[in-house]
């Protein structure tokens, strides 16, 4: 089982009350590919510039992430900088310089056209519809989005979403393409676009899983420490659910729900520390405890009858 992932590869700034970080490696398809790496195998096709050398490139080493599908073109790496305000939740982005990133067009090798699982990463929603079209055969198709292209490219978004079978966003990104403010309402919206399933994700206060009638809260895990960077924790929510669902055979409720938990997990362990670091020094036993850490946490007796 394996995913092809496509996406941004960055070096990003960030300055939170914590602490910063200058020129580390992040971006989207980087946080979701290390992530996703503890659960299954991950094709990237992505770009980056030639002032990405040796050193950056050990975010991926030892793990089973294939770079066949990264391109090196000429020029500067993309880059974006944010600051955040003293709950987390605000961020101020201070430049986004796409640099290669601006004239990139995705091309798969011939080895990532037969994918299990396709995960298109937060990027024009042009260039996500390209990828699907270059895969020849897959068992399921994952989205993310963002603000900007419900905003600007809604006619885009909107023929994409009828090859995406889960489609992931944030609670407010929802409600913007859905127009509708209630979750549930606007989950139900959503699938006459095309996606059978939403993953709502919802920062600190965990997420939302809408399958057809089923719904599923899955919490996250209180930290015993400061949150340092949310940066990148939706997309390393996104490499704890998609991996996941590829260890699988079948996708069932449980398995979907499972993924969700192990969502939560992956993007608790990534607002721990800057960028990627916290996801490189973490272990697998980690995880495992945190995973049943959190199924402790809403485990209750049903009432005696």
């Amino acid at each position: 089982m394996s995913i092809l992932a496509v996406g941004s590869i960055a070096f990003d700034t960030i300055k939170t009350p914590f602490g910063e970080a200058n020129d580390i490696v992040g971006g989207a398809l980087t946080h979701f590919s290390v992530s996703a790496s503890f659960f299954t195998d991950v094709n990237l096709v992505g770009v980056v510039g030639d002032d990405f050398g040796e050193e950056q490139m050990r975010v991926f080493a030892g793990r089973p992430i294939d770079l066949a599908g990264v391109e090196r073109a000429a020029g500067k790496t993309f880059r974006w900088g944010g600051e955040y305000s003293h709950n987390l939740n605000n961020r101020e982005t201070l430049f986004t310089e796409l640099n290669v990133f601006e004239s990139y067009r995705p091309s798969l090798p011939e080895s990532h056209k037969n994918p299990d699982i396709v995960y298109l990463g937060n990027i024009h929603p042009g260039l996500q519809l390209e990828v699907i079209n270059q895969v020849e055969s897959r068992r399921l198709v994952g989205l993310d989005s963002m603000n900007l292209w419900i905003e600007t490219t809604p006619d885009d978004l909107r023929q994409v979403l009828r090859h995406v079978d889960v489609l992931k966003l944030d609670d407010s990104e929802v409600r913007q393409l859905s127009g509708q403010y209630n979750l549930r309402k606007a989950a139900a919206s959503i699938g006459e676009m095309g996606p059978a399933m939403l993953v709502a994700t919802r920062g600190a206060h965990g997420s939302l899983l809408f399958n057809g009638q089923d719904v599923f809260a899955a919490p996250t895990y209180p930290l015993e420490v400061d949150e340092v960077d949310p940066t990148g924790a939706g997309d390393s929510f996104a490499g704890g659910f998609f991996g996941y669902l590829a260890q699988n055979p079948v996708i069932d409720d449980a398995v979907l729900r499972r993924a969700a938990v192990f969502g939560n997990v992956m993007g608790s362990f990534c607002v721990e520390d800057f960028g990627t670091r916290r996801l490189q020094r973490l272990q697998w036993d980690e995880i495992l405890e945190r995973f049943h850490k959190v199924k402790e946490l809403t485990h209750f007796e049903d009432l005696e009858t």
